[in-house]
């Protein structure tokens, strides 16, 4: 899921932004009341606005993990609220986002997968649209979430590929396995752990994937790094991700955690090709495909490690 509050942390610490902390979850103010959240947690109260505050890159770390957990949770229980920011029962998407985010965006595969993976799917693109998938392939979904990804390129690359889903979170890995059984597919791998250390060797995969998790990175060069360590020579990165406008300011950044998330700052068409182009991949190419805010959009961000 895309989030463009800019939290990028500079020497392991950031600003956060108007958002809960992960220790506030529980007392954190509605997204209408911000404003006046911030001001109380100013002014010592105990609403858990850390907007003003420094937060280390652990600590941002861990609110995306704790929100995407309750995220898995509520696809099951709707008596569960997805997190302080976001709606609560059902996940993160609303029905006025649904065109832009989400399970609206896998129209054509949605029959082949549990109603559970398409709840739980919080990206802004469909990845797997865009890669030539076919069997044989060995294919890497950063941030996998509930498993949609996965399990569609797993179809792809059958009967002797394999598909690999990375995901920090314990509640979206479990949900992750049982939309796994109930889907019928056996060639996929779960793995846990962080995007900026691939728990894989060095070329070992065709096709990496990722729907709008890169952003969330608190060292999006670092994830670019190790996909492209893990990239066999000739292979492909195929992501989808939300790219900010230049002209971005800090006052929209913080108002886009109201309505795509609460953390991370996504990058630039330029950023992005340039972060790309230092992990030695090449043929960048960044495509937007649909607007997902004024000063926002959503792309296709292809390129390939040289042969």
């Amino acid at each position: 899921m895309a989030e463009l509050t800019d939290l990028t942390p500079t020497d392991d610490a950031a600003p956060a932004s108007g958002c809960c902390s992960a220790s506030a979850q529980e007392t954190c103010c509605e997204p209408s009341e911000k404003a006046a959240c911030c001001e109380a947690s100013a002014a010592g109260g105990s609403c858990g606005c850390a907007a003003g505050k420094t937060v280390a890159a652990d600590e941002l770390r861990e609110t995306v993990r704790a929100r995407y957990a309750a995220a898995a949770v509520a696809t099951t229980d709707a008596t569960v609220e997805a997190g302080c920011c976001g709606p609560s029962g059902g996940g993160l998407i609303t029905d006025e986002q649904a065109e832009l985010f989400g399970r609206g965006l896998y129209a054509e595969d949605g029959e082949e997968l549990p109603e559970e993976a398409l709840m739980a799917s919080l990206g802004c693109g469909n990845p797997t649209a865009m890669a030539d998938l076919r069997d044989g392939m060995t294919v890497l979904d950063l941030g996998s979430g509930g498993g949609i990804d996965v399990l569609l390129s797993a179809r792809r690359v059958a009967p002797t590929g394999v598909a690999y889903g990375l995901d920090m979170t314990d509640e979206m890995l479990e949900l992750a396995r049982a939309n796994q059984a109930k889907a019928g597919v056996t060639n996929v791998h779960w793995l846990k752990g962080h995007i900026e250390a691939i728990p894989l060797p060095a070329e070992s995969v065709d096709v990496v994937l990722s729907n709008c998790v890169i952003n969330l990175s608190t060292d999006k060069p670092q994830v670019l790094r190790e996909a492209a360590r893990v990239l066999k020579p000739g292979g492909l990165f195929a992501v989808s991700d939300v790219i900010a406008d230049p002209d971005m300011d800090d006052a929209t950044r913080e108002d886009m955690q109201q309505y795509v998330g609460c953390i991370a700052g996504a990058l630039t068409h330029d950023e992005y090709a340039q972060y790309l182009g230092d992990a030695g991949l090449v043929d960048v190419d960044i495509t937007e495909t649909h607007r997902v805010h004024e000063y926002a959009g959503s792309a296709i961000i292809r390129a390939r490690k040289p042969s």
